[in-house]
C-alpha cells in the first residue's frame, strides 16, 4: 500500500509540473495572437498546433525545474540536506586541499590582518544584528504594534493617490441612484427596445427582470451595491460631489485591510492561543515568573527574520499596496479570506480544542464579508465546511455555525430576494465565461465548422457573426456585449429565454466536438496566464489606481498629485516589464510557488496542511474559470497569504538537532511552551 500511496502522490507531483511546463511553453505562441501594432490577429502561429522544437525545449526546461523545485522543498521538508552528498564529499575536498596550500611569511601576516579586521566587522555587525533583531521582535509582538507597523508603511497610499476603482464602482453608484430615483416617485425607463438602464450595461437578460420596474442587481454583489451606492448619494448630497464618499470607502477599506493582515500576522507570527493555554493550565500555581517566561517565549518561539521578510513583503509589494485602496470586490474579499484563513490556521493548530470567543467572532464575521464580496465564496465556504465536518468532527458546531451558517443566511436571503423581484439576479451567462471564448474563437477563425443544429440552437441566444467580431482571447466580457451604448450586441439578452439557454450546453458541446483543436485553444489562451511565469499580467493593480474612471466620476481627487499618481503608476509598469525582477510583483508568480509548495506537502504527506491549504486550490480553479485571462485582482488571496504558506511549511519541516532526533519546528515550540 505504501508503494501505491507513493506513486499516486509523485503522479499528482508530476501531473502539476505538466501543467506549470505546458502553459510556460505554450505562452511565447499565444501572445503571438495579436498584434499590437498592427491590431491584426496571428491565428497560424497562436494555437497549439504550431508547438515547434523551440516550445518543446521550453517544455522540458519548465518540466525539469518545477520538479527539481518540489524535490528540493520535499528534501528540505524531511529535514534531509538541499545538497545531496557525494556532492559535499567533493566540495570538502576541495577545501580541504585549498586550506593545505604552503603560504609564505608576508601572505601569514596580509591573513593575520584581515582576520582582525573580519572580527572587528564581525564583533559590529553581531552588536547590530542583535539590535535589529531586538526592535523585529518587538513591532511585531502583538496584533496592535502589527497593526501600527502597517498602518505607518501604507499611509502613504490613501494619503497619496486617496482612492482606485474601475467602471464596477461606477455601475454601482448608477444602480444605486436610478434605485433611490425610483423610490422618490420619479418615472424612468425599464424593459423596452430604445431604453438603455443599468441592467442593459453588464448585461442582464431581460427574462431574468422582475415585471415591476427594479434597478438593484447582484451583479456587483447587492450588499455592496447598497453600501457604496448609498455612500456615494449621501457624499452628492453633502458636498455635490462623490469624492468624499469615495475617499470614506477607500479609507474604511484600508483601516479593514490593516486590521485583516495584522490579525493574520499575529496568529502565525505569536500563537497567541499558546499564551492562553499555558495561562489557563497554571493559573492556580505558584510558578507565576515561569508562565511569564513560556508567554514570553510563545511570542518569540519564531524569529526575526521570518517576521522581517514577511512584513517587508507586504509593506512593499505593489499588488498589496494598490489593493488596500482599491473599491473592487476582489480586494475585500481577499483581506477578508486572509484573516479568515488565519483563523483556519489557528483550528488546525489548537486541534480538538475549542475556539476561543474572539477567533469564534473572526470566523463569523470574516465568512460574511467573503460572502458579500464575491459570489465564489459560497462555494468555497460550502466546500471547506464539508471538508471539516470529515477531518475535524469533534468542532462540529463550530463549522456549522461560523461557516454554513453565514452561508445559508447570505446566499439563501439573496436568492429569496430575488425570486421575490427585490433585486434581479445576475446572469447565468456569466459562469459560461470558457465556453463562451470557446464558441466565438471557432466562429472566428473556422465558423464552417460550426454544425446547422448548433447554429439553430444558439441564434435565439448569440450573434455568432458579432461573436467572432468581438472576440478577444484575453476575456470574455466582449462576447459577452459588456459595455455601453456603443458596443457589438452578440449576445440577445433583450430576447432570449430561460427555455432558450436550456440549449446552450448542447450546442456548444456539438460545436467543440466539431473543432476540438481551436476549442483548446480558447481555453488554453484565456487561462495560462496564471500559471507562466513569464507572462505580464493582463490587468495588473496599477489600472484602478489611474482609470478613465477616477477622471469621469471625481473632482477633487483626479486632481489630487496627479503627477505622483501617473509617476506611481509608470514606475510600478516599468519594474513589471522588467525580466525576473518583475516576476516578484506579478501575482500569478506566487501562484505557481503555491502549487509548488502544496505538491510538496503531498509527497510529505502533510494531510492536515493540506486541507487548511485547499481554498487556494479552490480559488486556482477559480481563476480558469473566470472570464479573463491572468486578472491580477483574482490572485490577491494568494498573494496576500503566502508569506505565511511558507512560514507553515518551514515550520513544520524537521530541525537538526545534535543531541537527538529531528523533529518539526513547530513541534519543537510546542514543546519549549508547554514543557
Amino acid at each position: 500500500m505504501s508503494s501505491i500511496g507513493s506513486t499516486l502522490r509523485w503522479a499528482l507531483v508530476t501531473a502539476a509540473c505538466l501543467w506549470l511546463a505546458l502553459c510556460t511553453s505554450l505562452g511565447p505562441l499565444y501572445r503571438q495572437f495579436l498584434n499590437t501594432t498592427t491590431n491584426q490577429i496571428n491565428p497560424d502561429a497562436a494555437t497549439i498546433a504550431a508547438f515547434g522544437p523551440i516550445n518543446a525545449a521550453l517544455f522540458i526546461v519548465a518540466f525539469i525545474s518545477y520538479l527539481a523545485i518540489i524535490i528540493a522543498l520535499a528534501r528540505l521538508g524531511s529535514g534531509q540536506r538541499l545538497i545531496p552528498q557525494p556532492l559535499r564529499r567533493w566540495r570538502d575536498r576541495r577545501r580541504s586541499r585549498f586550506g593545505q596550500r604552503p603560504t609564505t611569511t608576508e601572505q601569514d601576516t596580509n591573513a593575520s590582518r584581515r582576520a582582525r579586521m573580519a572580527r572587528k566587522l564581525r564583533h559590529g555587525y553581531a552588536k547590530t544584528s542583535r539590535i535589529s533583531q531586538r526592535a523585529v521582535l518587538a513591532c511585531t509582538s502583538s496584533w496592535r504594534r502589527l497593526a501600527l507597523v502597517l498602518l505607518i508603511g501604507w499611509l502613504w497610499v490613501p494619503v497619496t493617490l486617496v482612492s482606485a476603482f474601475g467602471a464596477d464602482m461606477r455601475s454601482q453608484f448608477r444602480e444605486f441612484s436610478w434605485a433611490w430615483n425610483q423610490a422618490t416617485g420619479l418615472e424612468q425607463p425599464y424593459i423596452g427596445f430604445f431604453a438603455f438602464v443599468p441592467m442593459d450595461i453588464y448585461p442582464t437578460a431581460h427574462y431574468l427582470w422582475p415585471a415591476h420596474p427594479t434597478y438593484l442587481t447582484d451583479q456587483h454583489n447587492f450588499v455592496l451595491t447598497l453600501l457604496y451606492g448609498a455612500t456615494g448619494a449621501a457624499s452628492r448630497y453633502l458636498t455635490g460631489a462623490n469624492d468624499l464618499g469615495i475617499a470614506v470607502l477607500s479609507a474604511s477599506q484600508f483601516l479593514f485591510a490593516v486590521f485583516c493582515i495584522s490579525a493574520t500576522a499575529n496568529r502565525f507570527f505569536n500563537r497567541p492561543w499558546m499564551n492562553s493555554r499555558t495561562g489557563q493550565t497554571e493559573q492556580n500555581s505558584h510558578t507565576g515568573r515561569i508562565t511569564q517566561e513560556r508567554s514570553q517565549l510563545a511570542r518569540k518561539a519564531i524569529g526575526p527574520w521570518p517576521r522581517f521578510l514577511i512584513m517587508a513583503f507586504l509593506l512593499t509589494c505593489p499588488p498589496v499596496l494598490f489593493a488596500t485602496i482599491s473599491l473592487t470586490k476582489s480586494p475585500l474579499f481577499a483581506f477578508a479570506f486572509a484573516w479568515w484563513f488565519g483563523v483556519g490556521y489557528e483550528l488546525k493548530e489548537t486541534r480538538r480544542e475549542s475556539l476561543p470567543r474572539k477567533s469564534f467572532a473572526a470566523l463569523i464575521i470574516s465568512t460574511c464579508v467573503m460572502l458579500i464580496s464575491a459570489k465564489y465564496a459560497w462555494y468555497i465556504i460550502v466546500l471547506m465546511a464539508l471538508l471539516a465536518f470529515i477531518t475535524d468532527r469533534h468542532r462540529f458546531m463550530t463549522y456549522l455555525i461560523g461557516l454554513i451558517v453565514p452561508a445559508i443566511l447570505i446566499h439563501g436571503g439573496l436568492a429569496l430576494a430575488i425570486r421575490s423581484g427585490v433585486i434581479i439576479g445576475g446572469d447565468p451567462i456569466e459562469s459560461h465565461g470558457a465556453q463562451l471564448q470557446q464558441i466565438a474563437r471557432i466562429a472566428k477563425l473556422d465558423p464552417d465548422s460550426i454544425p446547422e443544429s448548433a447554429r439553430r440552437e444558439l441564434a435565439p441566444i448569440f450573434n455568432l457573426d458579432q461573436m467572432a467580431e468581438a472576440y478577444f482571447q484575453q476575456d470574455a466580457d466582449p462576447v459577452k456585449s459588456s459595455g455601453i451604448q456603443s458596443k457589438r450586441v452578440s449576445y440577445k439578452w433583450r430576447t432570449v429565454t430561460g427555455a432558450d439557454m436550456k440549449h446552450f450546453n448542447k450546442a456548444w458541446f456539438e460545436i467543440i466536438k466539431a473543432n476540438p483543436r481551436i476549442a483548446l485553444d480558447a481555453l488554453l489562451a484565456k487561462s495560462y496566464g496564471y500559471f507562466d511565469i513569464q507572462d505580464p499580467p493582463y490587468t495588473d493593480m496599477t489600472y484602478y489606481v489611474n482609470s478613465d474612471q477616477i477622471k469621469a466620476l471625481t473632482v477633487a481627487i483626479r486632481d489630487w498629485l496627479p503627477a505622483w499618481r501617473n509617476s506611481v503608476t509608470d514606475r510600478t509598469k516599468q519594474l513589471s516589464h522588467m525580466k525576473v525582477v518583475g516576476w516578484l510583483i506579478h501575482g500569478n508568480t506566487y501562484v505557481i510557488a503555491t502549487l509548488l509548495l502544496g505538491a510538496a506537502e503531498v509527497v510529505l504527506r502533510r494531510w492536515r496542511t493540506l486541507a487548511t491549504h485547499m481554498p487556494l486550490l479552490l480559488l486556482m480553479g477559480v481563476m480558469i474559470t473566470s472570464p479573463a485571462n491572468n486578472f491580477e485582482r483574482h490572485m490577491l488571496p494568494l498573494i496576500f497569504v503566502f508569506g505565511f504558506v511558507c512560514l507553515t511549511f518551514w515550520l513544520e519541516s524537521p530541525a537538526r538537532v545534535d543531541n537527538g532526533p529531528s523533529q518539526s519546528m513547530a513541534s519543537a515550540i510546542t514543546a519549549k511552551v508547554e514543557a
